[in-house]
């Protein structure tokens, strides 16, 4: 078992940078990052679903420290994640008119130096947040926030595990990534079974094969596997409960760039080759947005917004790709792109419509459309070279449709 206990709060330690990055809640209200001001760091919560976006500063008695990560709830507060001496203390941040209150929840201990904890993506919806402790032989799922007395162990994984997909919209179902005897394959942790794990990809024997994000209406996942090119990773896409392989779409691949799914297209139950998926590709001129159905053979090429929170961003159930953004003009904004009708060009609506929050001198900004990019060719689809193994049966496929 990893070597965690509940432990109460303790002084910061400073061998992390601090989490940059922003997390949006499971259904699109709320987003909370770290934000920079001068040199001082401080968490921020975004709300999304009014008619404008508008950020919320939530500074504490000093700066925030290195390792510290942030993750914000349904209700609104915002979790906080402090790591201190082997320990990582969980607190709740709120507003109080022109302050910040904050609800201690205690915190869990490692002990040991080999083990590593940090927060699991959102959990659906929102009561409740889970952080993931990984050690040598061993991982622990912990429910950090939304339990009865503090901190609660909740499952315990053979192996090192990485990764964190949600794969239902009750909060119940966890996929995560565990490497054991010198291969990754992603499993299934049923968290309301004691933490039963049960398989979920198995593409080859000899293969790494990682999930990497899933929609619960539709079943759609997408997977990153070296099981077609040994040696060199892929990205695919398969539906859970589908006795059909995981597919791997040459137009997936774009020479000298690393491409990573970020958000899936909700709502699409029966039909999930038409789920819009949004792509962060990061090459050697920077960083823009790709956007891919599986039932096309092309991806559309966008470029990021002026000060685009790299990788975060969510789709809606009409199809309307939502990317926040913060510049010295607008410090809260959210760039949305309408996906085009299936079978529309390759070039049409592709500029962004922005809302945003005032600028610091009160000027609203105006708004305004990116140029329409270029599209860089892309070969059609070539046929596998060997035919690759369906995903592996796993008590899920009646998850699919709930």
């Amino acid at each position: 078992m990893t070597a965690c206990a509940i432990e109460p709060a303790a002084e910061h330690e400073d061998d992390d940078e601090p989490r940059t990055v922003c997390t949006i809640t499971a259904d699109g209200s709320y987003a909370a990052r770290l934000a920079l001001d001068g040199d001082c760091w401080f968490p921020e919560r975004w709300t999304l679903d009014g008619p404008e976006p508008y950020a919320v500063p939530l500074p504490a008695h000093q700066p925030e420290e290195p390792g510290t990560e942030v993750q914000p709830m349904g209700d609104g507060r915002v979790l906080i994640r402090r790591p201190t001496d082997g320990r990582h203390v969980f607190s709740l941040l709120y507003p109080t008119g022109p302050g910040t209150g904050e609800l201690l929840l205690g915190a869990v201990q490692c002990p040991d130096e080999g083990t590593r904890l940090r927060m699991l993506p959102p959990a659906p919806g929102g009561d409740k947040a889970y952080a993931l402790a990984v050690g040598r032989r061993s991982s622990a799922v912990w429910l950090v926030a939304g339990g009865a007395f503090g901190p609660e162990h909740v499952a315990e994984v053979p192996g090192r595990c990485s990764g964190g997909v949600w794969l239902d919209r009750g909060g119940r179902i966890l996929a995560l990534d565990r490497e054991r005897g010198g291969r990754t394959k992603a499993v299934v942790v049923d968290l309301e079974r004691g933490g039963e794990v049960s398989p979920l990809l198995q593409i080859a024997d000899d293969s790494d094969d990682r999930l990497l994000l899933a929609d619960p209406d539709s079943g759609l996942l997408l997977i990153r596997s070296d099981a077609p090119s040994p040696g060199q990773e892929r990205l695919g896409w398969g539906v859970l409960g589908s006795t059909l392989p995981v597919r791997f779409p040459e137009c997936l691949r774009v020479p000298d760039c690393a491409v990573t799914p970020f958000a899936i297209q909700p709502g699409q139950v029966l039909t999930p080759e038409s789920c819009g998926v949004a792509l962060r590709i990061d090459g050697p001129v920077g960083s823009w947005v790709g956007a891919w159905r599986p039932a096309e053979r092309r991806v559309r090429h966008l470029p990021a917004p002026e000060g685009w929170l790299a990788g975060a961003g969510l789709w809606t159930r009409e199809g309307v790709l939502q990317l926040p953004y913060t510049t010295s003009a607008v410090p809260c904004g959210v760039a949305r792109w309408e996906a085009p009708q299936r079978g529309a060009g390759l070039d049409s609506n592709c500029s962004y419509r922005r809302a945003g929050a005032t600028s610091h001198d009160g000027a609203a900004p105006a708004q305004q459309d990116d140029p329409a990019p270029t599209e860089p060719p892309s070969p059609p689809e070539a046929p596998a070279a060997t035919r690759p193994v369906p995903l592996q049966q796993a008590p899920l496929g009646g998850l699919v449709t709930k």
